[in-house]
């Protein structure tokens, strides 16, 4: 074995010490220092908080800042919960971000949630959050048309039954290249906290570790569930897996949300795929077979089927890498758990095991490889 390294995604942290999701981060990196040897780091695929508050943060840098002993250097890239323009309050009720006031965002940020409800949509809702049913059926009614065949969309009537119209708001957020404005500045307000609370500044960046290219892209939007890439991200990229690349060498990839159809979780029946520029990123990502893409946010249990896509000579292997704060199961339910990936680089092979955190025991059913050099299939 030539070098190795571990992925975690989806730790949601909280402000609360003792929370579920705070124990399995904690669990996950002590489980992680027993086996650890040879890493070049460990790679987090975004969601590192719940909402991007700053007690989530602080309680981020706790952690990590007691972490075991001998860990290897932890690389991050966000999520949609890091920087997104919904925040969900203890009630449950959500905060549409982009229509407050500065003062207002700074407020919510630091987890002091303002009194009165937020727009519907664009329009203010009463002052004592009770919200107009008249007002908002408009926004539930097409959600109400037929039952919620996923979590994806039981999230979207969700939302609009508390007066929160997502597919509006992703509508006046989307398209990073054409997000101007309230968008933007909310963007970098979400940044800036990404930024202080984990160290890491750039959506997107990359790094040569152990003579192996590892390639982090992320959302250029506040969107409250996609992913935005910029023209010049996707250029970016096109540029990096260039970079010194051989058919023997693997190039790895990491980012929040799958693209569709490809892992568990982003089949189209199931929504949680979620990158805007799609089509776009497999076109830069087409011809690149050694590289490996890994991706959190459906948070699918690793037995669950398609933990891995297999790129076929022409599409990057991908995996979907789970989550350490909880699971989610093919048949669209909750399950309490905390998973993660061992990567293990062989001349020959890249080899991908699953890992429980909890019962700090390989999963029999999560073994997969990646065979060197890679061919690029002709047309």
């Amino acid at each position: 074995m030539l070098a190795t390294f571990q992925v975690i995604t989806d730790t949601h942290v909280r402000d609360e010490a003792g929370h579920i999701h705070n124990r399995h981060f904690e669990e996950a990196l002590q489980d992680i220092s027993s086996y650890c040897e040879k890493s070049l780091g460990i790679m987090h695929a975004g969601d590192v908080t719940d909402r991007g508050l700053a007690g989530e943060y602080a309680e981020f840098r706790r952690i990590w800042n007691g972490r075991p002993a001998g860990l290897p250097e932890l690389y991050v890239t966000l999520g949609n919960h890091d920087i997104g323009a919904v925040l969900w309050e203890e009630s449950g009720t959500p905060v549409d971000l982009s229509t407050l006031p500065d003062f207002e965002v700074e407020d919510a940020l630091d987890g002091r949630f303002p009194d009165r409800a937020k727009a519907v949509d664009g329009q203010a809702v009463s002052e004592n959050n009770a919200i107009d049913v008249g007002e908002v059926e408009a926004v539930n009614s097409e959600h109400r048309a037929a039952q919620p065949l996923n979590a994806a969309e039981s999230l979207a009537v969700a939302a609009a039954e508390m007066g929160l119209d997502l597919a509006g708001m992703a509508e006046r957020l989307g398209g990073s290249d054409a997000t101007s404005g309230r968008a933007r500045e909310l963007w970098k307000r979400r940044m800036r906290r990404f930024a202080d609370g984990t160290g890491e500044a750039a959506p997107y960046h990359d790094h040569w570790l152990g003579g192996y290219h590892f390639i982090f892209l992320g959302s250029e939007s506040p969107h409250p569930k996609d992913c935005d890439l910029s023209e010049a991200q996707l250029t970016w990229l096109q540029e990096r897996l260039a970079e010194e690349a051989a058919s023997d060498r693997p190039i790895f990839i990491f980012l929040h949300q799958p693209v569709r159809d490809t892992v568990a979780g982003s089949m189209s029946e199931q929504g949680w795929y979620g990158v805007n520029q799609d089509a776009a990123l497999k076109e830069v990502l087409s011809g690149y077979p050694q590289a490996i893409l890994f991706t959190g946010h459906t948070h699918w249990q690793l037995e669950a089927k398609r933990t891995m896509y297999d790129g076929q000579g022409v599409m990057p292997s991908m995996f979907n890498a789970s989550s350490v704060a909880y699971l989610w199961t093919d048949q669209d339910e909750h399950l309490t758990g905390s998973e993660g990936l061992q990567v293990e680089i062989y001349e020959d092979r890249v080899a991908v095991r699953g890992r429980d955190f909890v019962k700090r025991s390989w999963i029999a059913d999560a073994e997969y490889t990646v065979n060197l050099p890679a061919s690029v299939s002709q047309p």
